[in-house]
């Protein structure tokens, strides 16, 4: 396989075509899929009290986590249903008639432990609830066997892949060059463009084209837009363009709970959904990784350093305002291209291709909101995430328009290379 990069501008043509490449299964006729019944569904929300609730992991570490948990999952489940797909990591030995929801605990479980081992006795205590549960015999203890194997695997596959490490981004005072933002000018996150991708080739094999030049009329609409939209006492952004900006900024992040709703109102069963959960997590954990190497390769200003400083850019279309402040505390790494973007590009462009259509309703809570969005498709969801990112504050256009194009040709790279169905 060629590790060429793979140029995000050259595929946008191709991707706006149906991503049919892997065929897709629901659930099967008249099986159940809800969460009370869906031990996929309920090891995910386990996950989430584990990296939000507890640990409080930002979000370029919250996908690590995710992808690792359901990446285990996955393999447990596969392995149990004959392999019905390509492995993640492993195929363990299994009969097919082991107790799905023991390995899917087990998985879980066993990946969880390793992540958070200081929450070992709070996740003993819900695995061994769970496990109580489930009727004795063979097949519970062959299932918990299978669900460790598959922990086990991931675990080591991902020691040392380069998380949490000690780079550090390069700043720099020249016009265009990120340095840190107020109010706490921090610098964090480095590491996530280094850390070993879980199914492209490499950090650099995606990229994108850059931002506009300073002194052109593309550079000036992005700063003036952010500029009137964005700010804390923006007179032109709307009510609703407000609460968009919030919902989208909440680091709970309703994607998960969209995620988890999809799976229960679209009815797949558990192999569908553990698969649905793994190839969504690994996708958007590989797309943070993709765009931080660029955000690196890039190192742009964000808008509240631009504006401060638009009378040293070279454009006479653009004007400094020293007092301007964003309506969300801007990120603490450089702007372009943006991670929010890049993942929720991953995401929906996923979501189409997965369940072959664009236009399936869903919806979200944030509390930072304290409102619930309601959308009519994926296409759509996207739209929006590009917009509230510029009414945040925290985002030019151009760089929410190329994360969303670099995080559909992940998805686009994923769909054909991974996760096939087998026979």
């Amino acid at each position: 396989m060629s590790t060429q990069p793979f140029r995000v501008f050259l595929a946008v043509v191709a991707l706006a075509a149906p991503l049919a490449v892997v065929a897709s299964a629901p659930a099967a006729a008249g099986a159940p899929a809800g969460r009370l019944d869906n031990p996929v569904i309920t090891w995910d929300v386990n996950a989430q009290t584990a990296i939000w609730d507890v640990a409080a992991q930002q979000p370029n570490e919250q996908v690590r986590s995710f992808a690792m948990v359901n990446g285990a999952v996955y393999d447990a489940v596969n392995a149990i249903h004959g392999v019905a797909y390509q492995p993640y990591l492993v195929a363990p030995p299994a009969r097919g008639d082991e107790s799905v929801p023991a390995a899917v605990a087990a998985a879980a479980h066993g990946v969880l432990v390793a992540l958070f081992p200081d929450q070992r006795q709070r996740l003993r205590a819900q695995y061994d609830a769970a496990l109580a549960d489930l009727p004795g015999g063979t097949a519970k203890q062959r299932g918990i066997r299978v669900g460790g194997l598959a922990a086990a695997a991931m675990v080591a596959a991902r020691q040392h892949d380069g998380a949490f490490g000690d780079q550090q981004w390069s700043t720099g005072t020249e016009p265009g060059r990120w340095r840190p933002t107020p109010p706490l000018f921090l610098s964090q996150g480095a590491w996530t463009g280094h850390m070993r991708p879980f199914l492209i080739p490499h950090a650099g094999a995606f990229r994108t084209p850059g931002p506009p030049p300073l002194t052109s009329a593309a550079y000036a609409r992005d700063l003036n837009e952010v500029k009137a939209v964005g700010s804390a006492t923006s007179t032109v952004r709307t009510q609703d363009q407000t609460e968009a900006a919030l919902w989208w900024h909440d680091r709970r992040s309703a994607s998960w709970e969209i995620k988890r709703q999809l799976a229960s109102t679209q009815r797949l069963d558990v192999l569908h959904t553990a698969r649905f959960f793994a190839m969504t997590d690994l996708i958007v954990a590989d797309s943070g990784v993709a765009c931080f190497s660029q955000k690196e390769h890039w190192s742009y200003w964000r808008p509240v350093t631009a504006i401060h400083l638009a009378d040293d850019d070279g454009n006479r279309r653009t004007a400094a305002d020293p007092g301007w402040t964003p309506l969300l505390v801007t990120p603490p790494f450089p702007e372009y291209p943006s991670g929010h973007a890049c993942g929720t590009g991953a995401r929906m462009s996923f979501y189409r291709h997965f369940f072959g259509r664009d236009d399936i309703a869903f919806s979200g809570s944030s509390v930072d909101s304290g409102t619930t969005r309601h959308f009519t498709g994926f296409s759509q969801a996207l739209t929006e995430l590009v917009g509230a990112r510029i009414w945040g504050g925290v985002h030019f256009r151009s760089a929410d328009d190329d994360g969303a194009r670099l995080g559909e040709a992940i998805t686009r790279y994923v769909v054909r290379h991974h996760f096939r169905p087998r026979g």
